[in-house]
């Protein structure tokens, strides 16, 4: 083995690299190898620190895990930024320490450093996939159906109020062009099921009528949400508005998402036996991930989003008789591939250009607390679209709806990702999530106080 051990050292970063190398001749393949290795240590390192400490406070570990992104990222240490964020090799602190420690030579640092973090962009983008296939996964269809005309109409309100007052009062207010403007009225229209359903559950009011209706309409959000994303990261690609370009991204991801769950009813037998019979390790996450590959291909290539694909991929195995044993296989993919994109949506983000002592940025400012407003007040009205119930609390139900979490961030790294968004917006929308997500638990706390609900002690299991 140790003769041929420094043969396949030496070729497996051009093996792993070849692709990208062919654009950058003067990278050093195995300093991107150790440049990709020293990322992932950062990155994992801020993941684990910023999650642990976020929910030693009460609140949810993604938040850490973006804080931490924003930490080692552009906004504070430069140990992880990227080129395509215009950042160059001076600026990365790993390039750096290359130079000082692994004999990375200056003249080649700068071709070493972009394609090392078009890699690491790259696993981000892998890893908001395997995000939504999760979340897909993690949406049960019947309780989806099950959810009911109130939590349809309240999804619907929450979705369509706060996307047409920051689309409308970006563009108006402060002149931000229609794209750019419908991106983060997009950003506006999430809500965070995982976050929502935890702090419920912390409460003891899960199985309320106000619960049922909170956890409903976010799940009907999920779904709506994922249709605007995939239609606003289109219009992204081609650079216009064109009614008839949204009228048809609007069917066509309507049909696709549900065209593929429709055809996956008659998948799912098939998937079971084929699982059934093979023998290796990972004869069930492997044929899974492989059709969620595939499909999240399909929506690449019809000009969709991948994670539209992945998204109706885990609704899909949802209805499966593998579906928890899966979803238990899937959780230590998402712990390695998630905490990328989490991370490096922090990492890119510069909060400085929200500094108030500088006057350029005020401007971002004031957009970033306008969308916060928005943001709030938008999911709060949608407790008013409840009828017919005369003892519910329908604030709780509006400030239930509150939290952005996850879901906004996928919003923002695929803004981030495709250049639409410019600095100050895309700092503007990361607050918005921020803020809404931290402030969501403790407002809940109070209006079920306020609204008479019995504050009990409960955890899922």
């Amino acid at each position: 083995m140790t003769i041929f051990m420094p043969w396949v050292t030496s070729l497996t970063p051009k093996l792993l690299f070849a692709p990208l190398l062919a654009t950058a001749t003067e990278a050093e393949p195995s300093m991107v190898l150790a440049g990709v290795l020293l990322s992932l240590v950062v990155i994992y390192f801020a993941s684990k620190v910023g999650g642990e400490l976020s929910n030693s406070l009460g609140f949810p570990p993604v938040l850490g895990e973006l804080v931490g992104g924003v930490i080692v990222g552009l906004s504070a240490l430069h140990l992880l930024v990227f080129a395509e964020g215009g950042a160059n090799g001076s600026e990365s602190a790993i390039m750096n320490f290359l130079e000082l420690t692994a004999g990375l030579s200056p003249d080649a640092a700068e071709a070493t450093f972009k394609v090392q973090s078009e890699v690491i962009s790259i696993l981000s983008e892998l890893g908001v996939i395997i995000l939504l296939f999760e979340v897909g996964l993690q949406s049960n269809l019947k309780e989806l159906l099950a959810a009911g005309i109130q939590a349809t109409i309240v999804a619907c309100v929450g979705v369509a109020v706060p996307f047409a007052a920051g689309t409308l009062g970006l563009m108006t207010l402060f002149g931000v062009p229609a794209i750019p403007a419908i991106f983060a009225g997009a950003a506006l229209t999430a809500t965070s099921i995982g976050i929502t359903s935890k702090v419920l559950s912390e409460l003891g009011q899960l199985q309320s009528k106000e619960g049922q209706i909170i956890v409903g309409a976010a799940v009907i959000d999920d779904v709506l949400g994922i249709i605007v994303l995939a239609v606003v990261a289109s219009l992204a690609k081609t650079g216009e508005v064109d009614i008839s370009n949204v009228i048809y991204l609007i069917i066509s991801s309507t049909v696709f998402l549900v065209g593929a769950i429709l055809l996956g009813k008659f998948f799912n037998n098939s998937f079971v036996a084929i699982a059934d019979k093979l023998q290796t390790r990972g004869q069930l996450v492997i044929p899974a991930l492989i059709f969620a590959f595939i499909l999240s291909y399909i929506g690449a290539a019809i000009h969709l989003e991948a994670i539209l694909g992945a998204f109706a991929a885990g609704l899909i195995f949802d209805e499966t008789d593998k579906r928890k044993e899966l979803e238990k296989q899937m959780e230590p993919i998402a712990d390695v591939a998630v905490p990328i994109f989490f991370v490096c949506v922090g990492a890119k983000t510069n909060l400085g250009v929200l500094n108030p002592a500088v006057p350029a940025n005020r401007e971002g400012l004031i957009i970033a607390i306008f969308l916060i407003v928005v943001a709030i007040l938008g999911k709060v009205v949608t407790g008013a679209a409840v009828w017919g119930q005369g003892n519910i609390n329908r604030l709780a139900i509006g400030v239930g709806m509150i939290p952005r979490g996850e879901v906004g961030l996928v919003f923002a790294g695929v803004g981030s990702a495709s250049g639409v968004l410019s600095p100050p917006l895309e700092a503007a929308i990361i607050m918005m999530v921020i803020i809404t997500t931290f402030l969501a638990p403790p407002l809940l706390r109070i209006v079920f106080k306020s609204g008479g609900g019995e504050i009990k002690s409960e955890t899922l299991v």
